[in-house]
């Protein structure tokens, strides 16, 4: 006689579904709440509860457990997925991301600017990405914020999944013809979009667009781009600027540390089913928007709008 087989759950289009195994589509994997009061979570929001086990009775294995290595709780493993770049599958199942750069103890101390890393989480606080900047010192140090750099960003196995390439142009829009531009890769050496900044006279705006350059959406900033006791939100938009498709926001950090380091936090929202290619370039152009607006909060040289 053979079991019942319960219908797969709303969401789910796979008859063969097993909890454990994937999201289901609309389905946010993150406790309900907003982004900013995640990253002090010291357990994660993770829980161990006993279970009984009768005698006899193997425990099944637990299915998409977090990988903990060397202290650092990461996002579990997903599945391969057709037409997807590899390590790109991780996208799929988020529709929050937390960007968290590190503190480092040298630039601090000495004002010598070095490497940025950044660390990028789901809202459970386990790490999807580890991203760091590849540039040569005299570049960081002769250029500032508006250095050309290529950032890596590679998964928990260690694998280059997304490389940034950004090119050294002008920061102001004083010079419409040589405005700021980025590059994203994924796999590394296959570009899957760009941000482009767009010229306007007092608004920080962007255009982010696929591999084919065609304009996919837009990204608004506020007239006067200073962080000063509350986050700084810069909203993605569809390509006619009529709907709010996500957001980029630059998180408040306190006053220690937005006077002393040039370390930032940021959140990035988008759609669950947005391409993932578009994830990708967003994040992007998160990184694209603290070089550009967010790197000098050490030096009180903090960029506060376009024209500065």
């Amino acid at each position: 006689m053979q079991a019942h087989k319960p219908a797969p759950a709303t969401g789910f289009s796979n008859a063969n579904y097993e909890p454990g195994n994937q999201v289901p589509y609309g389905h946010p994997q993150y406790i309900p709440g907003t982004y900013q009061g995640v990253a002090g979570m010291g357990s994660y929001g993770f829980q161990v509860q006993a279970m009984g086990v009768p005698a006899g009775l193997a425990v099944p294995p637990i299915q998409n457990q977090p990988i903990v290595k060397e202290g650092t709780i990461w996002m579990p493993i997903p599945p391969s997925l057709p037409n997807c770049p590899p390590g790109l599958e991780y996208l799929t199942q988020i529709d929050q991301i937390l960007i968290h750069q590190q503190i480092e103890l040298l630039e601090i101390l000495t004002g010598f600017e070095t490497n940025n890393k950044y660390e990028i989480k789901n809202t459970l606080g386990q790490r999807v990405y580890f991203a760091a900047e590849d540039t040569d010192c005299c570049t960081r140090n002769c250029c500032g914020p508006s250095r050309p750099f290529n950032i890596r960003i590679i998964d928990n196995l260690g694998h280059e999944v997304i490389t940034l390439q950004r090119p050294l142009r002008c920061s102001s829009c004083c010079f419409p013809c040589c405005l700021q531009e980025l590059e994203v890769q994924a796999p590394p050496g296959t570009p899957v979009g760009y941000v482009v900044q767009n010229w306007h006279p007092c608004l920080p705006k962007f255009t982010i667009q696929d591999e084919k350059r065609m304009d996919i959406l837009k990204i608004i900033g506020p007239c006067v781009v200073c962080s000063c006791c509350e986050d700084i939100h810069f909203e993605v938009k569809s390509v006619d600027e009529t709907s709010t498709v996500g957001r980029i926001s630059k998180q408040w950090t306190g006053f220690l540390k937005e006077a002393f380091t040039d370390a930032d936090n940021f959140g990035i929202t988008f759609p669950m089913d947005l391409n993932v290619k578009m994830k990708a370039v967003m994040i992007g152009a998160c990184f694209l928007i603290d070089f550009m607006f967010f790197e000098h909060a050490g030096d009180n040289q903090q960029r506060t709008g376009v024209w500065q």
